[in-house]
């Protein structure tokens, strides 16, 4: 198979045939048709995230048909449209008896743990505990992003913010995650404003029905939330923008760190005294587990959600390498979400 390979950290991957991937037992192997450029994929190919070895296939979000079945799977079949959350859960641990699948505490993760999506094939075990059917009504290029950015932001807002109706939503860096945030909140009925350095994101902001803010006017968002935002949420992930989202909340408001904190940016400062007199709540949202997927493919399915206007670009694997590399400058996420069909 033809595959984007990474033979060291933060230096230029490179597009080659490489061996086709096993069938795990437990596990299946899928014919990629679709899968997302994400800003993780970024963190991994730095080398942000420990334990990958080189060399190394990433991409963790995807989308695609079933090829082949291992001996122990009972659910599928091949020809079967599928995606997976990004947390491959073990279905056993605590965690997973607790219904907490996105926090396994032995999960795989495509692209991270193993080697990932940005292939024409892709191996992913525990197929009976992950997968997720894609109806019909629903393109490979929008069920790409359920796996990670679309479900990852639906359960930030839906279910750790618990975003409701007549609350004031403020998100801070309007990538792919951040503008799949504010699509969910408006749903919900919240006032919306969408924070970024890029006029292109701004744009899209506005034409999802929210309030852009540009960056350099971070500063003014408890005026223009009129005292302070109900919930604010991190989707870059980065000191500033951390700080920024703890700044805008109300007294007893809700902070939500979406976006992955890592490198530079691991271990922000935390005005725990602001924290304790205020009485913020101070959250973190990993994915979303794969039981949860049923409520968000009815939202999309009825049109209540629209992930695809937010694909806004597609590009072929020999493209991938250059706009991985390129997911670490400021404003590289801008304009949407970007699409590799291999």
């Amino acid at each position: 198979m033809r595959a984007v390979v990474v033979h060291e950290f933060a230096r230029p991957a490179s597009v080659e045939v490489v061996d086709d991937p096993g069938c795990p037992p437990d596990g299946v192997v899928v014919a990629v048709a679709a899968t997302g450029l994400c800003r993780s994929d970024w963190h991994a190919w730095v080398g942000h995230e420990p334990d990958i070895p080189l060399p190394h296939v990433p991409g963790h979000e995807l989308a695609g048909t079933v090829a082949e079945v291992g001996p122990d799977v009972t659910g599928w079949r091949v020809g079967d449209r599928v995606t997976t959350p990004f947390v491959l859960a073990c279905g056993a641990c605590r965690s997973c008896a607790r219904g907490d699948q996105q926090v396994c505490e032995r999960q795989l993760q495509p692209g991270f743990t193993q080697w990932g999506s940005f292939a024409e094939l892709v191996a992913l075990p525990r197929a009976d505990v992950n997968l997720v059917r894609i109806p019909d009504e629903v393109s490979a290029d929008v069920a790409a992003g359920l796996g990670c950015r679309f479900g990852t932001a639906y359960r930030a807002v839906a279910q750790v913010a618990d975003v409701r109706a007549g609350e004031t939503v403020v998100v801070h860096g309007c990538g792919g995650v951040g503008l799949s945030v504010v699509m969910v909140a408006l749903a919900r009925g919240a006032r919306v404003l969408g924070v970024d350095v890029a006029p292109e994101s701004l744009a899209l902001v506005a034409e999802l029905g929210g309030e852009p803010v540009p960056a350099d006017e971070v500063g003014s968002l408890v005026d223009l939330t009129g005292g302070g935002a109900d919930a604010s949420l991190d989707a870059l992930g980065s000191t500033a923008t951390f700080a920024n989202s703890l700044a805008c909340l109300r007294p007893r408001g809700r902070h939500v760190q979406v976006g992955l904190l890592l490198g530079e940016h691991a271990t922000p400062a935390v005005a725990m005294g602001d924290v304790v007199a205020r009485e913020l709540q101070v959250l973190g949202s990993h994915g979303m587990s794969a039981a949860a997927y049923p409520e968000l493919l009815a939202l999309v399915t009825d049109g209540t959600l629209a992930p695809q206007r937010l694909v806004t670009g597609t590009i072929g694997l020999d493209e991938a390498p250059a706009r991985l590399a390129d997911l670490g400058r400021p404003g590289s996420g801008a304009g949407g979400i970007t699409v590799i069909r291999p």
